[in-house]
């Protein structure tokens, strides 16, 4: 197997501390973003989607998605499961996941991606050229205030964001945190609940192994 990948970059980073925790070792390439290398066409004819991280496997087949690369790994590296065990478990933190993508990472991307320093027409990612909205910055903004209040919420009544279990629900929710500090936006001091997650998850060898300098 292959990963292309791209460090620092936060879906990247997802699969890099999803794979620290299972001590998965795969060999990596690296596609250049900022010099768009994900849309050269030899690229491209590996994953169409043209975006990383990609995963390669021994047949030439090439999975993209975060979700969908690090589900492959953890059907063939069970031990130390991140999707958890359970059934009621594993749907909680698929819907964790997704919120924390959508309302977390997304909305991110949406102050990001429709900044003035932005290039143009890469508005959303993909082979496609998509233009900026300026519009959007503001309910990118809002958006990510929100999200800061909902996740404050629920962690008060738990350590990590299913139960007592670190999981890929807290990965996404780790990275879409730390991604807008590319926005200059911080964590309230008021969300309490919050800031003693984040430290906590924070602490962790393969976060700390796998954060942008």
């Amino acid at each position: 197997m292959k990963l292309y990948t791209f460090p620092g970059a936060p879906n990247p980073r997802r699969v890099a501390i999803f794979m620290s925790e299972k001590g998965i070792d795969i060999p990596t390439v690296n596609v250049d973003l900022m010099k768009q290398e994900q849309l050269e066409p030899a690229f491209r004819a590996k994953n169409p989607n043209c975006d990383v991280p990609a995963l390669e496997l021994d047949d030439g087949t090439c999975l993209s998605q975060v979700n969908a690369v690090c589900r492959y790994l953890e059907a063939i590296y069970p031990e130390n499961p991140l999707y958890g065990t359970r059934p009621e478990q594993i749907a909680q933190i698929e819907m964790w996941n997704h919120l924390c993508f959508f309302n977390g990472l997304h909305s991110v991307a949406e102050v990001l991606r429709n900044s003035p320093k932005w290039p143009e027409g890469r508005a959303l990612t993909g082979p496609y050229d998509y233009r900026k909205i300026p519009e959007l910055m503001a309910r990118g903004k809002q958006r990510v205030s929100d999200f800061f209040s909902d996740i404050d919420n629920h962690l008060a009544d738990s350590e990590y964001f299913v139960g007592g279990e670190f999981s890929m629900a807290d990965i996404t929710a780790l990275a879409a945190v730390d991604f807008t500090k590319w926005v200059r936006i911080e964590i309230p001091d008021t969300h309490q609940h919050l800031l003693r997650w984040y430290a906590l998850v924070s602490e962790r060898p393969s976060v700390k192994a796998n954060t942008r300098n």
